[in-house]
């Protein structure tokens, strides 16, 4: 069974950044529970990662893609926010999630 309508009915592209190092994510403290550490280097290992999120309740994400530099990320984002109004939801399921069904099991 396909879907009819334009994907940007159910879906939205957004860009996030993920610290890829192996530093500590926390640092503890006896005045405060905790706070981040203060970042010892510049973005040196950051991956950004393009996610298709779903505009219903549930707000599942699927990871599209991933880059190393920020404007190659938010570029490609673009490019994908765009055929969300020209792809029905199928067809973009059917490019972007071909290992899922991309069909909602009730």
């Amino acid at each position: 069974m396909k879907i009819i309508g334009s994907a940007a009915d159910f879906y939205r592209v957004r860009v996030i950044a993920i610290d890829a190092t192996e530093d500590l994510d926390l640092e503890w403290r006896d005045d405060v529970l905790y706070r981040r550490p203060p970042a010892e280097t510049l973005d040196e290992e950051r991956a950004y990662v393009v996610e298709a999120v779903t505009l219903d309740a549930r707000e599942e994400t699927t990871t599209l893609a991933t880059f190393d530099d920020a404007g190659d990320a938010r570029a490609w984002a673009r490019e994908r926010q765009d055929e969300l109004h020209d792809l029905t939801k199928s067809d973009f399921e059917e490019r972007y999630f071909p290992q899922e069904s991309g069909y909602d099991e009730e």
